[in-house]
C-alpha cells in the first residue's frame, strides 16, 4: 500500500488537523508515514495545504505532487490541484463552497456539501471531520476506528471538550457516502 494524500483549502478549515489525523492514524497501523504543511503567505484566510504520505515501505521523499487522493474545500483548491489526481485516484470536493464540476472520466469524484452539513450541527468548524470520515470510508486509506482513536492525541487537551462533536462529524461523513 502506498497512498500520497493532498489535502488543501483555506487557513481555518482544519486542513493540517486532518492530515494530522491521517498521518498519527497511519503511525497507529504500523505505517511508514510523512506529514508535510504548505501555508500561503497570506497571515489569515490565506491558503493552506498538506502533503501525507502512507506507505507499506519506507517514505523516500514527503513531497504529494501527483496524490492518489485529494481532498479540496475551497474552490482555489479544486482548480490548483484537480488535474494533479492520479489515474485510478480520489477526488473530495467540498460541494458547499465549490460549484464546480470536474471533467475527468480517470479518477473518481465526491462532492460532499460538509460545510452545510456541519451548519446543521450548530458548528461549521467540524466540516473538515466529516469530510475525513467520508474518505476514510470510501478510500480505507486509514481504518475509520483509528481516527477516532487519534482525536484525543491529535487535539490538544484544552480542546478536548470538542472531542464527541468531532466524533458526530466523522460518523456523519461516513454516513453521508455510505447511502
Amino acid at each position: 500500500m502506498h497512498q500520497e494524500v493532498l489535502m488543501a483549502g483555506f487557513g481555518g478549515q482544519g486542513i493540517m488537523l486532518m492530515g494530522q489525523m491521517l498521518a498519527y492514524a497511519g503511525m497507529k497501523e504500523d505505517k511508514y508515514v510523512s506529514w508535510m504543511p504548505s501555508y500561503g503567505p497570506e497571515q489569515r484566510g490565506g491558503t493552506a495545504n498538506c502533503g501525507v504520505v502512507l506507505s507499506d515501505e519506507p517514505v523516500g521523499s514527503p513531497v504529494v505532487t501527483e496524490p492518489t487522493l485529494c481532498v479540496v474545500m475551497n474552490r482555489p483548491s479544486l482548480m490548483k490541484f484537480r488535474d494533479a489526481v492520479q489515474k485510478d485516484g480520489y477526488l473530495f470536493i467540498n460541494s458547499s463552497l465549490v460549484d464546480d464540476s470536474v471533467q475527468r472520466d480517470d479518477i473518481e469524484v465526491f462532492s460532499i456539501s460538509v460545510t452545510d452539513e456541519a451548519d446543521a450541527m450548530g458548528n461549521t468548524r467540524v466540516a473538515n471531520m466529516i469530510m475525513l470520515g467520508a474518505v476514510s470510508t470510501v478510500t480505507g486509506v486509514v481504518p475509520f476506528e483509528r481516527l477516532k482513536a487519534v482525536l484525543s492525541e491529535v487535539l490538544p487537551p484544552a480542546r478536548h471538550s470538542l472531542i464527541p462533536i468531532n466524533e458526530q462529524a466523522l460518523e456523519l461523513g461516513r454516513e453521508l457516502v455510505q447511502d
